[in-house]
């Protein structure tokens, strides 16, 4: 053994001992020996003593799935370097410095381990205190020692990790585990002495016995019937369980039925005493364990050191806030869970008034086409029924069908939804029912039904590190929808966002969810190999000679307002028609508050909506996207940003070519490094590559993996080299002339429009008067249309719109404005400079938010007009009363 090492000092032998230990195979030593010093002579502090056995431990882990030969668990080897599992995903990161040490397998790998981690350790805990609430921790003297509390949750835990594993093909489904585990509670509750429990589930399990259904069956009769029979005859356990939860119960019904008694039946669980027996399971469980070489998440019940979140919590779980005052009221605390079944929820809520066919008013707009539509969308929406039911079912268990079918029929009822609010609109902005060309799109009601459905499935997709910055998507996650319905990425762009104005009532997750995929689609998804827009670009560039562009730099610097909706994107390039047309409009939506389009008496033909719409929006992702690391690298040289990013502008409408089967990072990176070599600026890939690794929503693939020819990929620095510097080595080497390219206007920067407020603005001069959003618009337990109470019964909330409460908070509100208008006026008396004023949010103090019927700014937000015209009413009031008691004469000028 120690022959294969000769260069190991005494020192070093403890290698030798961690490799026998995972009986790891000659090569993965050798290689993993290798590793170490490599990296041990880029960084010295990793040979220290105190590192020197973790970095063995991550070469051993790095080369043994590189080689496709792993002999440990992932748990074994975490117990044999004494580290938890974030503080080694958190090590591997700085392990990589080079960023060629972690191969996109390796990356893939451990990306996998961290979502199983975060959907276990937050099961886990919702399971804890879920068992807490039904289990007495002492039970009368009647109940044997072999039913204690830690026998219970012993045997609970583990039947849900083996049925999980056996039943469930993906490791991430957080709201499908939950399902699952809501089976298994219901069927233990039912095995369980009715001494062991709390109540409600003491009486219900006490009148299943009075009904005469055995809580510990015969062994010989069949389980499916039986379990069955005990559920068609008392469901009461499972709506108790599913109402504690905010659960859906016929969804759990069905993973129940179709799911969980299958595997007990596979399983060959017996019960003894009234629940399976635990070594049963547990050999189960160990070989499914193994088989996988990943978590031993049976740990969890010991509350291993190895499962333990860091200090900085790398799952990054919301904790249960504490009480500093008994009389103050705090929020539910937001879980991973609590938060997925509260979507959920308010999604179904949502659709409870929509069906899964077509509306009378959808019927009436069909009719009134050329062309009826009718019969082709339900043959559409019934096709992609099946397609959907079964593709969902290889993704996560063909056990699951039933419950990819029932997300499909929610995505149906919002597609319709959708769809009649578009026609609304439409017609509101163009007084015409005619939509024959649009509702006979194919593409267009394709892309809209695959929107709908991927809204549900990303509602019930959360996964349970949602707050991590790599955003770790699940294997239902976009893009996935897009394959589900043959979908290409650059036609389902289309369709968001006249989707997010149609639809108000989308969540702020949801919103931004879609958001993140229209960036997915602008930075790689709509440049992939087979995209049309690529075709529609060639055709631009042919319609007026090679001086067409896409979109013209001119208009780089105008602000990003249209009132394109969903048709025109669908339906161009189209022409504009010389006067304002009297037929069936080409539009199918607009903004709620769009006015009536104005058309001109004469225009040219118009290029490609589409993609003129969608080429500015590359546009000003490119620079947020580039500007955001210029300030982590170039901030003392402001003067290369607008050469950068006239290079980066300029190879995106040029040569866009470069940006097939790539991604949009990739260019500009590149050009961010073209600009520093020719201007002499010190700045190495290995650093740009460190800071962007750093930002939101970056994937390490993006620079290891870069195309460099067909199929055949390297790092960004080959790519560089030998295919972004050799197509624009010319266009470069100009920035160094004493004649350099004429400078790309910056963008103008808007907010996004699909994006809220989300930090409390407060009002200037010092006093705490704060302007913030509901965070969360709905609480359940209260009604849909109830706000949630965001703050302690010691602060004053008041939501417009609703009942204002008593005048005390009038007179509280404005002796704090009076005194704020106070202050800035000494302020401004004394010489002092003026506060700086609040963009967006903030009070007036010059005079004109008196009820005097002057005009409010343009600017002003619908909140600020009725906080300050509810303040200027109360003072008219005000003077109103002081008035009448002083006995004037004045009288009222009419």
């Amino acid at each position: 053994m120690r022959d294969a090492f000769p260069r190991l000092e005494v020192g070093e032998a403890d290698f030798v001992v961690l490799c026998d230990a995972l009986k790891v195979s000659e090569s993965v030593r050798e290689k993993a020996w290798k590793t170490y010093e490599s990296l041990s002579a880029a960084d010295g502090a990793l040979a220290c003593n105190k590192k020197k056995k973790e970095t063995w431990g991550v070469c051993i882990f790095i080369v043994a799935i590189d080689l496709d030969e792993v002999t440990f668990t992932f748990t074994e080897l975490l117990k044999s370097i004494n580290m938890s599992v974030c503080t080694f995903f958190q090590f591997l990161k700085e392990v990589d410095v080079n960023m060629d040490t972690v191969s996109t397998k390796v990356d893939s790998t451990v990306s996998r381990l961290k979502k199983k981690y975060d959907v276990l350790f937050a099961l886990y805990h919702k399971f804890e205190r879920t068992c807490g609430l039904i289990y007495l921790e002492q039970p009368s003297s009647e109940i044997s020692a072999e039913l204690s509390s830690v026998l219970v949750l012993k045997n609970y835990w583990i039947t849900f990790l083996l049925a999980k594993g056996k039943v469930l093909q993906v490791d991430d489904d957080l709201v499908i585990s939950f399902q699952l585990l809501l089976c298994v509670l219901d069927y233990f509750i039912k095995l369980s002495p009715p001494a062991m429990l709390k109540e409600p589930y003491k009486s219900s399990v006490s009148a299943v016995t009075v009904n005469g259904s055995a809580r510990t069956p015969r062994r010989g009769q069949n389980r499916s019937s039986r379990t069955a029979k005990q559920l068609d005859t008392d469901t009461k356990i499972i709506e108790i369980l599913c109402k504690e939860h905010d659960c859906n119960l016929d969804e759990v019904k069905n993973v129940y039925f179709t799911s969980f008694i299958p595997f007990l039946n596979s399983a060959g669980i017996v019960a003894s005493n009234g629940l399976p027996e635990v070594e049963v399971i547990l050999k189960q469980y160990d070989e499914l364990y193994l088989k996988n070489k990943d978590i031993d998440a049976r740990l969890f019940l010991n509350h291993d050191e190895t499962l333990q979140p860091a200090v900085t919590a790398c799952s990054q779980l919301e904790r249960t806030p504490l009480k500093n005052n008994p009389d103050e009221e705090i929020n539910i605390p937001q879980t991973p869970v609590r938060v997925a079944m509260n979507n959920i929820q308010q999604l179904i809520m949502i659709l409870n008034s929509a069906t899964d066919k077509p509306s009378d008013t959808l019927i009436m707009y069909f009719n009134n086409c050329t062309v009826n539509p009718k019969d082709s969308i339900l043959k559409r929406v019934e096709s992609f029924d099946h397609i959907f039911k079964k593709k969902f079912a290889e993704a996560v268990g063909q056990g699951w069908a039933e419950i990819g079918s029932q997300r499909y029929k929610l995505g149906v009822r919002l597609y319709y939804r959708v769809m009649e609010s578009m026609l609304k609109s439409e017609e509101e902005r163009l007084s015409v029912q005619n939509f024959s060309k649009l509702l006979n799109d194919n593409i267009f009601h394709t892309s809209l039904l695959a929107c709908a459905v991927e809204v549900v499935m990303a509602t019930y997709g959360r996964n349970a590190s949602q707050n991590d910055s790599s955003g770790a998507e699940t294997d239902l996650s976009f893009p996935w929808i897009l394959n589900v319905f043959d979908l290409k990425a650059f036609d389902f762009y289309k369709v968001i966002e006249s989707f997010i104005k149609a639809e108000p009532s989308l969540t702020r997750e949801m919103i931004k969810h879609l958001e993140h995929c229209e960036h997915r689609i602008m930075e790689s998804l709509a440049w992939q190999s087979g995209s049309p827009l690529f075709d529609l670009i060639k055709q631009s560039k042919e319609r007026e000679g090679q001086t067409d562009q896409p979109e013209p730099t001119s208009t780089l610097n105008m602000p990003l307002q249209h009132n394109h909706t969903a048709a025109d994107l669908y339906l161009s390039p189209v022409k504009s028609p010389k006067k304002k047309a009297s037929g069936p409009p080409l539009s199918a939506t607009s903004t709620p508050d769009a006015q009536p389009a104005v058309i001109p008496q004469t225009q040219k033909p118009q290029k490609s909506t589409s993609l003129s719409l969608f080429y500015k929006k590359v546009y000003l992702l490119a620079y947020r996207r580039l500007h955001t690391l210029f300030l982590h690298l170039l901030s003392e040289h402001p003067d290369l940003e607008p050469l950068i990013w006239t290079l980066f502008q300029h190879t995106l409408q040029n040569e866009y070519e470069l940006m097939r089967d790539r991604h949009l990072d990739q260019i500009m990176m590149c050009s961010m490094y073209g600009i520093c070599k020719v201007k002499n600026v010190d700045l190495r890939f290995k650093i740009i590559v460190s800071a962007y690794k750093e930002l939101c929503n970056t994937n390490q693939e993006t620079f290891k993996r870069v195309l460099i020819r067909e199929e055949q990929y390297d790092s960004i620095i080959v790519f560089y080299n030998l295919v972004f510097m050799q197509r624009l080595k010319t266009n470069i080497l100009q920035y160094a002339s004493s004649r350099p390219p004429t400078l790309s206007p910056i963008p103008h920067i808007p907010r996004s429009p699909y994006q809220f407020s989300n930090s409390p603005r407060r009002v200037p001069a010092g006093n705490n008067i704060y302007i913030s959003p509901l965070k969360s618009p709905y609480k359940f337990s209260d009604g849909f249309q109830s706000p949630t109470k965001m703050t302690p019964r010691s602060r004053i909330l008041v939501s417009i719109g609703e009942s204002f409460g008593t005048s005390e908070k009038f007179q509280k509100i404005n002796q704090m404005l009076c005194n704020s208008e106070g202050q800035l006026k000494r302020s401004a008396e004394v010489g002092a400079a003026a506060p700086k004023p609040l963009k967006r949010l903030r009070f007036d103090i010059e005079g004109q938010d008196e009820a005097d019927g002057s005009k409010h700014l343009p600017q002003e937000s619908k909140f600020q007009q009725k906080l300050a015209e509810m303040t200027s009413t109360r003072t008219r009031m005000q003077k109103q009363k002081l008035n009448d008691g002083n006995d004037t004469s004045a009288s009222e000028e009419k």
